[in-house]
């Protein structure tokens, strides 16, 4: 016993602090309830849309007018809807479309809001003429500025990305610039501009990495959003166009039945929720996370 304890290599300081780094991150992450309930919210509802229709085997868009308007029921969980189909496996298609219209828009958004704010923050006159035309946009309702782009684009699915993307990527940039903004006139960076350093050097190398965590958290509110947006597009008949399912045109076929056969929009609506709830969660978790000044700000508030 003795021979194996002398022959094993001791650690190294510094694979003892990054082990113990790695602890303390984790347990950060793992105590903290809304990162915990946010992570099994979207866990949940991406296991459920990615197997659920492999489970289920039901086409969404196939009629059945003999069962139109049926309740839940063993065979039908969610009930049907008017023209007979199966609402469950149109909830479930339905969150695939919503899923990446959330994913695809809070990608892209944030990955040209940060370029976008990064320039904004090191150069000003880059700042004067791009900030005007953000606030310009940013002027309009979000759900508005959507709609007047989807009726130029057309009722398509990447369009509804491209619009959203348009819509959400100046609040992205105006995080992000806010942030470098600080970072730009640390010390540090006086010190690299009178080394010489490179301008993209300086904004990549040394004051993006410490912006970061406000894009991600921002990132992940925008997903909920898009969600919404989403919705609310293909209700007013300007995002996914029937009969593909989506959340939004689901509600919109039980708008009419809802006091009669509500389960046409308990269901999805249920759905939309959820799904916005657990983002929600996830990023107030990642705020507390990265800032635990601000948790303890509201935390005092509610007190008071």
């Amino acid at each position: 016993m003795s021979e194996m304890t002398q022959t094993s290599a001791p650690r190294s300081a510094y694979e003892i602090k990054r082990l113990s780094l790695k602890q303390l991150v984790l347990k950060r992450v793992t105590s903290n309830a809304l990162i915990v309930a946010g992570s099994i919210t979207i866990v949940l509802i991406l296991l459920i849309t990615t197997f659920g229709p492999m489970v289920f085997h039901r086409d969404p868009l196939d009629l059945n007018v003999q069962d139109r308007l049926q309740g839940p029921t063993v065979q039908y969980w969610f009930g049907t809807d008017n023209y007979g189909r199966d609402l469950l496996a149109r909830v479930m298609h339905g969150a695939r479309v919503s899923l990446f219209v959330g994913f695809a828009v809070s990608i892209l958004s944030t990955i040209i809001g940060y370029v976008i704010g990064m320039y904004c923050a090191y150069f000003r006159w880059f700042d004067a003429v791009m900030m005007r035309i953000l606030d310009g946009f940013m002027a309009f309702p979000a759900i508005l500025l959507a709609i007047a782009l989807m009726a130029a684009l057309g009722a398509k699915t990447s369009n509804i990305v491209i619009a959203l993307t348009i819509v959400f990527t100046p609040y992205v940039a105006r995080v992000v610039r806010s942030s470098a903004l600080v970072i730009k006139e640390q010390t540090f960076v006086e010190a690299l501009r009178s080394q010489g350093a490179s301008s993209n050097r300086i904004i990549w190398l040394n004051i993006a990495p410490n912006v970061v965590s406000p894009a991600i958290i921002q990132a992940t509110f925008i997903f909920a959003d898009s969600i919404i947006t989403e919705a609310a597009l293909s209700f007013l008949g300007a995002g996914v166009p029937p009969p593909n399912p989506s959340w939004g045109n689901i509600l919109f076929d039980g708008k009419t039945l809802i006091f009669n056969n509500p389960w046409m929009t308990i269901f999805p609506g249920i759905a939309i929720v959820l799904t916005v709830l657990g983002m929600n969660l996830l990023g107030d978790g990642l705020r507390d996370l990265f800032d635990p000044t601000t948790g303890q700000t509201v935390k005092r508030r509610k007190k008071k």
